[in-house]
């Protein structure tokens, strides 16, 4: 995987290249608006954070139960791919207390540095960020229970080929897990023709040699499928 933005969606959306491909995507997603970087950030990164973060996004992605439901082990080892400022990482990074290690992957410099910064200011010493760029794409440094991979699957260069690279750093019955936006049009998220449609994600994963272990209905906005390698 090339690289890997950061999730999120407060209504816009900015990523950086993601996973295997250098796909683009971000943790913020919706409109595509002039004054974003190359990766699609917003340049004004304070007032897309705000947006990123505020509360009203935390009624609709519900965080919190979408890191219980990822059912992380104590001592366990996840990674979020596409971190941004750490809105899952931070999370994950909790479930899997002390012992455990989160990988978190963005292709998005300042969203790195601001990473180390938060997890340093809430005494977390457990959250590793990987920097991935096209040339030098980053992967996770060892197998996982749980990759994480939210409102960023539209930004893969190469779907399939990136879920296999992300694939294949799951532990045996490890999960790799895709949160994304329903189709057509919503109160937030990117627009319609950037989405990608819970049927065709599944068929990427096929490709990928992934089957449908799980899904989840209880996000308002987006279907959560929880996938792990066939055979």
């Amino acid at each position: 995987m090339s690289g890997h933005g950061h999730h999120g969606d407060g209504g816009g959306h900015g990523h950086g290249a993601h996973g295997a491909g250098g796909h683009r995507h971000g943790q913020g997603h919706g409109d595509h608006a002039p004054g974003r970087d190359r990766h699609g950030n917003p340049e004004d990164l304070a007032a897309y954070l705000a947006k990123l973060e505020g509360a009203d996004r935390a009624a609709w992605q519900k965080p919190d139960a979408v890191v219980e439901a990822l059912r992380l082990p104590d001592g366990g080892v996840a990674c979020d791919a596409g971190a941004g400022p750490g809105y899952f990482s931070l999370r994950m990074a909790r479930a899997v207390g002390p012992r455990g290690r989160v990988y978190a992957i963005d292709v998005e410099p300042r969203m790195i540095a601001l990473l180390r910064e938060r997890a340093r200011d809430a005494g977390v010493d457990n959250v590793h960020p990987l920097l991935s760029t096209d040339g030098a794409p980053a992967l996770p440094p060892e197998p996982c229970d749980a990759i994480l991979v939210v409102n960023t699957f539209h930004h893969f260069h190469d779907g399939a080929a990136d879920l296999r690279r992300l694939a294949s750093r799951l532990k045996p019955g490890g999960r790799l897990v895709n949160v994304d936006f329903q189709p057509g049009e919503l109160p937030v998220g990117p627009p319609p023709d950037h989405k990608v449609s819970r049927e065709d994600f599944l068929a990427a994963a096929h490709q990928a040699g992934l089957e449908l272990a799980e899904e989840h209905a209880f996000l308002p906005y987006q279907y959560f499928l929880s996938l792990r390698r066939a055979g």
